[in-house]
């Protein structure tokens, strides 16, 4: 077992147990909601269209404007207006990463505002920056953007963009920017317990795993386990 820093249930209670491929099925969701249950995480995350998912004491996350961010922003509000009121209580946005690249901030921030609105203040809202598209200066001004615009968290990235996914150091400069008064949530190829802790001691305060049983199988149960 490798000495890491987090226990199990530490690690679990920050996990999005994430199922977002596009040929997964009814039965595939009902699988990941049971896992998650088995599991001890905090939400599982799906697909819009495979909502409303029955999930007794797990939350309901989704997304919208996945995987490219490129929806024009009535839509992303529709589709998460939609997302809550079938039972989503948190929401995953991708933001537009093309006004990003261009340096178009005002335009991520309408984006992001368009969302909210949408949705109101109670769901919580995590905007998706695909960070490892980004220059430095450009996650921090995305970062702070979704501050202006009254999201809850900043996450990483879709997983699905071939820049890449989660890295250290975009996760520390995403805590940095945000100061505690945002969450952090890496997402995006961590595979293993210990790239799980890294984000974690980079200042991720949640994860988005689609193998979370392999992550949590390496870490130290806790003393009454």
């Amino acid at each position: 077992m490798p000495d890491l820093t987090f226990s199990r249930s530490q690690v679990a209670s920050m996990i999005d147990h994430t199922l977002l491929k596009p040929e997964a099925s009814t039965a595939d969701v009902q699988a990941l909601v049971d896992e998650a249950r088995d599991l001890g995480v905090y939400a599982v995350c799906v697909s819009p269209s495979m909502l409303p998912v029955r999930a007794d004491g797990v939350v309901v996350a989704t997304v919208v404007g996945f995987p490219s961010g490129k929806h024009h922003s009535l839509i992303k509000g529709a589709e998460a207006r939609l997302a809550v009121e079938q039972g989503a209580r948190e929401v995953d946005m991708v933001i537009d990463v093309g006004a990003a690249v261009a340096g178009d901030y005002n335009a991520v921030l309408a984006d992001i505002l368009t969302v909210r609105e949408a949705i109101g203040f109670d769901p919580v809202l995590k905007v998706i920056i695909e960070s490892a598209a980004l220059s430095d200066e450009a996650i921090v001004e995305v970062c702070r953007a979704a501050e202006k615009a009254g999201a809850n968290f900043v996450k990483t990235s879709t997983g699905f963009h071939p820049a890449g996914g989660a890295s250290e150091h975009a996760v520390q400069l995403m805590a940095e920017t945000v100061g505690g008064r945002l969450g952090v949530k890496a997402s995006g190829g961590i595979r293993t317990a210990e790239a799980a802790v890294r984000m974690l001691e980079a200042g991720a305060t949640r994860l988005g795993l689609s193998g979370s049983r392999a992550v949590l199988d390496d870490l130290a149960s806790d003393p009454l386990d």
